[in-house]
């Protein structure tokens, strides 16, 4: 049995009446998309007893992954740097606090890609066309190449390869007070790709049903968090990212 079918048997015993479609996403990849609807009523005891070996396998996939990459990428992270300051001067690297899993705050790393540096009560989100993004900024946003330095988060333990994306603060404040499962999404790590980010929820969210379904993705992670799923989320990534959407 593949790891897609077992997932596949996992969710449909799990859920039998969530309302569970079968997505083809490539010959590699598929998963089970579920309806934000469905992902909000998932029972929460859904994952209330995981195996006490998943946060140790879950580690160690991260170390084995992230350590040998951040070697690999480390011509590529230099290249970058040298790219980012020479185009918009200044620090090369952006650092904003974000909450962790348990709402523990940590240092987000990034590739300075707009001309604020905002980590205070007031952050807005990146738009289609906006005029703080750099002209690398761009092509980084565009590719995600800026998100590499989280690598070193990972590292750290801060993070961890797949989980829900981490918020400013401020963001999560608004969020928090009107969305009410959103701190559901702190249960778990951080992570530099996600559930919600392979089935096309990243990058600006103007209205709160926008973010109310990317946190429908984000909760239905948390209440099932597996190394299977992040297989699942780390082989569909790379197609995503490819695909380019919603990505400014």
């Amino acid at each position: 049995m593949s790891l897609q079918e077992q997932f596949a048997q996992d969710l449909t015993v799990a859920h039998p009446d969530a309302d569970l479609h079968w997505v083809a996403l490539n010959d590699i990849a598929a998963a089970f998309r579920l309806s934000p609807e469905a992902m909000f009523q998932t029972p929460a005891n859904s994952n209330v007893h995981p195996s006490s070996l998943q946060p140790v396998l879950k580690r160690s996939l991260d170390l084995m992954i992230a350590v040998p990459m951040a070697v690999l990428c480390a011509p590529l992270l230099a290249v970058l740097a040298l790219i980012v300051r020479l185009d918009a001067g200044g620090p090369v690297l952006f650092r904003q606090t974000r909450s962790g899993q348990d709402g523990r705050p940590f240092e987000i790393l990034k590739f300075r890609t707009m001309t604020v540096m905002e980590n205070g009560e007031t952050i807005v989100q990146a738009q289609v066309d906006d005029a703080r993004v750099t002209r690398s900024g761009k092509w980084l946003r565009k590719t995600s190449l800026d998100e590499l330095p989280q690598l070193f988060n990972v590292i750290k333990g801060d993070m961890s390869l797949v989980g829900p994306r981490p918020h400013a603060l401020a963001h999560d404040t608004y969020y928090g007070d009107r969305i009410d499962t959103y701190a559901l999404r702190q249960t778990v790590k951080p992570g530099i790709t996600g559930w919600a980010q392979v089935h096309g929820h990243r990058g600006q969210t103007p209205a709160l049903d926008d973010m109310r379904a990317r946190v429908g993705f984000d909760v239905f992670y948390a209440k099932n968090a597996s190394l299977a799923l992040d297989l699942i989320v780390l082989a569909m990534t790379p197609f995503e990212v490819l695909r380019g959407r919603n990505a400014h």
